[in-house]
C-alpha cells in the first residue's frame, strides 16, 4: 500500500515552550500536503522540536496538531539496543514468526491474525534492506556490529516498511557516508507521500518541491528545490540591500534639509528683529512678529522632523528585512605556509584502528579525506593530532596545528567565551580577544557568555575561534566531520572563515558541497588498502 494523496498536515495556533520557560513556538501556523519539503533554518529555530511535535513526541503548549494519516519519524540521534536482532529492529519479527510457523503446517488463528494480509514480508524487508545498501544484513543477526551510518539506514529501511502517509526525516544524512547518502537520496526522490525533511546538507535539498524556511517563529514558503530557493533569496536580499542603501540615503538627505532649514530660520529670525529695530516697530508689532516668526519656525522643523522619522522608519523596515545571517570577516596571516614547506610526513603509520598510511602534506595544501563510514578517518586524525599514538610507522609534523573533532569537547562549558579563547592564546591581551572575536560574531556581551549556554551553532565557531586564534597560530589544521548537526548559515560562515586561513588543511568529510567550496586541493579516500587519490565527480 503507497501513502495516500490525502495525507497532511495541519498546525494551528501552535505554542510551545520548554519547562524552564524558554518559548520555542507562539501562534504557529502551518500546512502542508503531498510531496517533499525541505524545511531549513538557524539553529535553535525549532526544526527539530516542530518535528517531535508533528511526530506525537511532545505535547503542545498550545494550538493544535492534525496529521491526516499515519506517521513515520526518523530522530536526529538513533540509539539502537545492541542485542536486538535485525528482524526486530525493522519490526517484523512476529510476522517472521507467525508466516514460518504457517509454513510448517501450524493453522493455529493466531498466526493468520498476526500476519494479515502481509505474506510477502520477508521478501519486502530483504528488498527495503537492498534498496539501502544493507542487503548483506541478515535478518536474523543481531544488531551490535552495526556502525552509526548503518543505524540510521536501517531504521529508516523499518519506517518504508511501514509505509506511513507521513515521513518525517530530521538531519537523515549526518552520519552517512557518500555511498549511504546517495541511497537515502534515491529514497527521498521516490517518496510520493508527504515528506518533511530537516537538513542542511544541499545535495539532498536538491531533491524536495518546496522549501520551508522557519525564522522568527514562522514560516516562509519557496517553491522548487534549495537552489531554486537561493537564487530567489539572492533576489531578496539584493533589493533588501537596494532598500537599505535608498533608506539610509534619504536619512542622511532629511539631516541635511532639517539643518539648511534650521540655519534658514536662524537668519530669518535675526533679519526680522534687525528690521524691526531699524524700524522702531512698537513692543507689542514686535512680539506679535516673534510670535510670527516662531510660529513659521516650528512648523518648518516639526515638518521637517516628521520627514526624518518617517525616513528613520523606513530604514529601519528595510534593515529588518535584511537577513541577520553575518559574515564572519577574518584574516590570519600567522597562518601562512610557504608553498614548499613540509608540515605533516606520514611514513607507513599505522593507527590504533585502520590501515597503514603514507602521506606528505607540503605548503597550504587542502585535502579532503573521504572514505566509508568505518574506514578509520577519525582514527587517523586523531593519531596525526598526537590524540592517540601510532601503532608503528614514523609521523612528523613540524608546525604547529590543531584538530577540530566532532565531538566539539573542547571548550570549558564554566567560562566565558572570551576566556576560552584566551587560554588558547595566553599572550593576547583582552581588548584585542575581544576585538579578534567580534569577527567571529561574538560581538559586545556575546563575549561573555558561558561556553556551556551557547547554542550549536555559537558553539561551533566559539570553537573555531579558539583554534584559528591559538598562539602559536596553526598551520595545520584537522577538521572532522565539520558540518555535522550545522545550519545552512553556519556552514556558510565556516567556509567563510576558511577561506582567510593560509595554512594547510586535511577535512574529513562527507559533504560533497561544503567541500568543493573550500577549493580542495587533492582528494583522498581511504580504505582497507590505505590511502588513495579520487576524483569526487
Amino acid at each position: 500500500m503507497a501513502p495516500t494523496t490525502t495525507s497532511s498536515v495541519l498546525c494551528t495556533d501552535l505554542g510551545f515552550e520548554w519547562p524552564d520557560g524558554k518559548p520555542v513556538l507562539d501562534r504557529f501556523h502551518l500546512a502542508i500536503g503531498p510531496g517533499r519539503t525541505g524545511l531549513i533554518g538557524l539553529n535553535g529555530a525549532g526544526k527539530s522540536t516542530l518535528l517531535r511535535l508533528l511526530a506525537g513526541e511532545l505535547t503542545p503548549g498550545s494550538g493544535t496538531v492534525r496529521v491526516a494519516g499515519q506517521v513515520g519519524y526518523l530522530p536526529q540521534d538513533i540509539a539502537l539496543d545492541t542485542t536486538l536482532r535485525v528482524d526486530e529492529a525493522l519490526g517484523i519479527r512476529e510476522r517472521r514468526h507467525a508466516l514460518h510457523a504457517i509454513e510448517s503446517g501450524d493453522a493455529d488463528e493466531r498466526h493468520f491474525t498476526v500476519l494479515g494480509d502481509d505474506w510477502d514480508v520477508e521478501e519486502r524487508a530483504r528488498a527495503t534492506l537492498d534498496r539501502l545498501g544493507l542487503d548483506a544484513l541478515e535478518l536474523d543477526r543481531t544488531t551490535g556490529q552495526l556502525s552509526g551510518g548503518e543505524v540510521v539506514l536501517l531504521r529508516l529501511a523499518a519506517l518504508l516498511l511501514e509505509r506511513p502517509d507521513v515521513l518525517l526525516l530530521d538531519e537523515p544524512t549526518n552520519s552517512l557516508d557518500l555511498s549511504a547518502r546517495a541511497r537515502l537520496y534515491e529514497a527521498v526522490r521516490s517518496w510520493t507521500g508527504v515528506l518533511v525533511v530537516v537538513s542542511h546538507d544541499r545535495e539532498l535539498l536538491a531533491h524536495v518541491d518546496q522549501i520551508a524556511d522557519l525564522r522568527d517563529g514562522g514560516v516562509t514558503w519557496y517553491g522548487g528545490n534549495y537552489a531554486a530557493y537561493e537564487r530567489v533569496l539572492a533576489a531578496e536580499q539584493e533589493a533588501a540591500e537596494r532598500a537599505v542603501r535608498s533608506a539610509e540615503a534619504d536619512v542622511e538627505r532629511q539631516k541635511r534639509d532639517l539643518a539648511d532649514a534650521r540655519i534658514k530660520l536662524e537668519r530669518s529670525a535675526r533679519y526680522g528683529k534687525k528690521k524691526s529695530a531699524q524700524r522702531n516697530d512698537p513692543k507689542i508689532m514686535a512680539g506679535k512678529f516673534k510670535r510670527q516668526a516662531e510660529e513659521t519656525a516650528g512648523r518648518v522643523r516639526g515638518m521637517h522632523t516628521e520627514r526624518l522619522e518617517d525616513a528613520r522608519e523606513r530604514l529601519t523596515a528595510a534593515e529588518e528585512a535584511m537577513r541577520d545571517d553575518a559574515e564572519i570577516r577574518i584574516d590570519l596571516p600567522r597562518t601562512e605556509v610557504p608553498a614548499g614547506r613540509t608540515v605533516l610526513v606520514l611514513d607507513q603509520v599505522r593507527p590504533a584502528y585502520g590501515p597503514s598510511v603514507k602521506l606528505q602534506v607540503r605548503g597550504p595544501e587542502r585535502i579532503a579525506l573521504i572514505g566509508r563510514n568505518g574506514a578509520g578517518k577519525s582514527t587517523l586524525l586523531r593519531t596525526i593530532a598526537g590524540e592517540l599514538p601510532p601503532l608503528e610507522g614514523e609521523l612528523t609534523t613540524p608546525v604547529a596545528l590543531r584538530h577540530l573533532p566532532q565531538r566539539l569537547d573542547l571548550l570549558d562549558d564554566a567560562l566565558s567565551v572570551a576566556s576560552n579563547v584566551k587560554a588558547f592564546a595566553p599572550a593576547l591581551g583582552d581588548n584585542l580577544v575581544r576585538a579578534r572575536l567580534a569577527r567571529f560574531l561574538f560581538r559586545g556581551g556575546r563575549a561573555d557568555q558561558p561556553a556551556g549556554t551557547l547554542s550549536g551553532g555559537e558553539r561551533f565557531r566559539a570553537t573555531l575561534a579558539a583554534l584559528l586564534l591559538a598562539d602559536p597560530a596553526p598551520q595545520l589544521l584537522l577538521l572532522d566531520e565539520p558540518t555535522n548537526n550545522l545550519d545552512l548559515a553556519s556552514t556558510r560562515q565556516l567556509t567563510e572563515a576558511l577561506e582567510s586561513y593560509r595554512g594547510a588543511l586535511i577535512v574529513a568529510s562527507h559533504d560533497l558541497p561544503f567541500l568543493r567550496g573550500l577549493g580542495i586541493t587533492r582528494w583522498l579516500s581511504l580504505d582497507e588498502d590505505g590511502l588513495h587519490p579520487v576524483d569526487p565527480r
